[in-house]
């Protein structure tokens, strides 16, 4: 059955307008009975104005004064004449004609980006299937030498906010979730982490090193900090002369 087009809203106006029992009023809206009741106390979306079903069209005054006279007859709407838009199945995403010959390109920068996605996903976002995704990834497709990787939002094929929701779920199953700001040290040089208030508990570790005479350790060390407090062994001529020393 056809619901109104905005059924909390037409629920609120029947509940000031009308004697309707909850029961009735929830069969046309399409709400639960304990729904309708929340609207009546104003637990359920506060401050919200009523439409008039009547004045919209989908409801006949007629229809309302009948159902008010009997508790058990359902309340009909008004048989709309225009079409009702039918919902979108849950099955692989349409794709113009017009970029057909862009998924290729869209599929390619989708593996190499994000490669935990699942070729369910892949298939959904840009509206292809399983054996042209492998055959992409396997470079056996027959048009391989002319795929060049493309984001597909910037094709047009699929939208930013669907990109984003199905990585997202990709690596929430791969347990790929980084913290925000996390760094990935390059190879070789392991990561040295500082623990608030006390650096002396730090014991960095580093493959194949070994720490130089300044405690700075990696292939990063400098040289030896000469020590200049020690006197000097070639003698006195090493010395700078000192122009407003006493001659005397």
């Amino acid at each position: 059955m056809a619901l109104p087009l905005m059924p909390k809203a037409t629920a609120l106006w029947l509940i000031d307008n009308s004697t309707l029992t909850f029961d009735q009023i929830g069969v046309f809206c399409g709400l639960h009975q304990l729904e309708i009741q929340a609207l009546a106390d104003g637990e359920v979306a506060p401050g919200m104005h009523s439409l008039d079903p009547i004045a919209r069209g989908e409801l006949t005054k007629e229809e309302l004064i009948r159902c008010q006279g009997d508790p058990s007859a359902t309340m009909m709407m008004v048989k709309p004449d225009r079409p009702v838009a039918n919902s979108r199945s849950k099955g692989a995403r349409y794709t113009p004609v017009s970029k057909r010959g862009d998924r290729p390109n869209a599929i390619a920068w989708l593996l190499k980006n994000y490669s935990e996605l699942a070729d369910a996903q892949i298939s959904k976002l840009v509206g292809t299937t399983k054996p042209t995704i492998n055959a992409i990834r396997d470079r056996s497709h027959w048009n391989t030498t002319n795929i060049k990787p493309q984001n597909p939002v910037g094709l047009g094929i699929c939208s930013g906010d669907d990109l984003e929701k199905a990585i997202s779920i990709a690596r929430a199953r791969a347990g790929k979730l980084d913290s925000p700001g996390a760094a990935i040290a390059p190879d070789g040089v392991n990561a040295v982490i500082a623990i608030e208030g006390n650096l002396s508990d730090v014991t960095p570790i580093q493959a194949n090193s070994k720490a130089d005479a300044n405690g700075i350790a990696g292939p990063f060390a400098a040289d030896p900090i000469p020590n200049v407090s020690a006197p000097s062994t070639s003698g006195a001529t090493d010395l700078p002369k000192d122009p407003w020393a006493n001659s005397e």
